[in-house]
């Protein structure tokens, strides 16, 4: 049979893993059906307490919260690179070639640590379809990792071929776990900032947020700025703060928090932001909250999304 013969079958079984109009394709539905598993959550309970038991500021540093945007992309970098690099070398000959995929592999080993602590204390502040996919992902990487070291031990004692295939499935591992990553973040939204869009919508117009006799004191209200839900705080010296009400970290409703200290407490993963600058005091929440300028007319107060925090583009 000539090669051109074969292209048909090839082409229907692309197709065959793209969506159709009426249904999605097979790899989405996978995908889906591990979204909507519960045989592990039992485990994400224990799972999620060993993590939280890390002391906040170190998971602050695990999270990304220096970087205002999550680690765990970024640290996944170096073990992937090296892994890729070892298998292509691993397909070119020569003796150098070969004493170098295995430090690339050694390298990989070493560099998943960090990899993988960045992406389980991400993990831990996840709603359970994210941490479901997110566990299938951490098991696909852990097996890549398992392999690329048993990979490394057959490599150290000279068994060059059997390295080799160790390192092959390792990548493909790895590989499957990388795209269940990519769904992670970008289907799913984990790691995303929720409260981007804000300055986005905001239409720089002054809006009317409550009555300033009505606004408890130190105790959040919800409200809204034109289309924008916000929070609204009315603070013992009179001064209303009003940050958008969409955490940053997983879009739980701050005005369903805790105030104390200045600063707001999301209800749902426990991020912390002052009131004066929405900065993230606290993590999981790797970015600020957006805040709005107030004044007070005729007793009622009105906020804005200030200009000049307004992004162009």
């Amino acid at each position: 049979m000539a090669f051109s013969d074969k292209l048909p079958d090839v082409a229907a079984t692309f197709r065959s893993l793209m969506p159709e109009p009426d249904r999605p394709g097979r790899i989405l539905a996978a995908v889906d059906r591990i979204e909507a598993t519960r045989t592990a959550d039992p485990l994400l309970g224990p799972l999620r307490r060993a993590v939280h038991a890390i002391p906040p500021d170190v998971r602050d540093i695990l999270h990304g919260k220096p970087l205002g945007h999550p680690a765990h992309p970024v640290a996944v970098q170096i073990p992937i690179g090296t892994w890729t690099s070892a298998a292509v070398l691993d397909l070119l000959p020569g003796k150098g070639k070969r004493r170098g995929a295995g430090l690339l592999v050694a390298i990989g080993i070493v560099s998943a640590v960090p990899a993988a602590l960045t992406g389980l204390t991400d993990w831990a502040d996840l709603r359970k379809p994210q941490m479901r996919v997110g566990l299938v992902h951490a098991a696909a990487n852990t097996g890549g990792l398992l392999l690329y070291t048993t990979s490394l031990w057959h490599r150290l004692r000279g068994r060059r071929m059997a390295g080799r295939a160790y390192g092959f499935a390792g990548l493909t591992l790895v590989s499957l776990g990388g795209a269940l990553g990519g769904h992670l973040a970008y289907r799913q939204a984990s790691g995303a900032n929720h409260a981007e869009q804000v300055p986005a919508r905001a239409d720089g117009e002054w809006h009317e947020v409550g009555v300033l006799d009505d606004l408890p004191l130190g105790r959040a209200v919800r409200a809204d700025a034109g289309d924008i839900p916000v929070l609204v705080v009315r603070e013992e010296d009179g001064a209303v703060r009003v940050l958008a009400d969409q955490c940053s970290h997983m879009g739980g409703p701050l005005s369903d928090g805790e105030i104390e200290n200045g600063c707001v407490r999301c209800p749902w993963h426990g991020s912390v932001f002052r009131l004066t600058d929405g900065w993230n005091v606290q993590g999981p929440a790797t970015a600020p909250q957006p805040v709005f300028e107030t004044r007070v007319v005729g007793g009622r107060v009105q906020a804005r999304f200030p200009e000049s925090a307004k992004k162009n583009g």
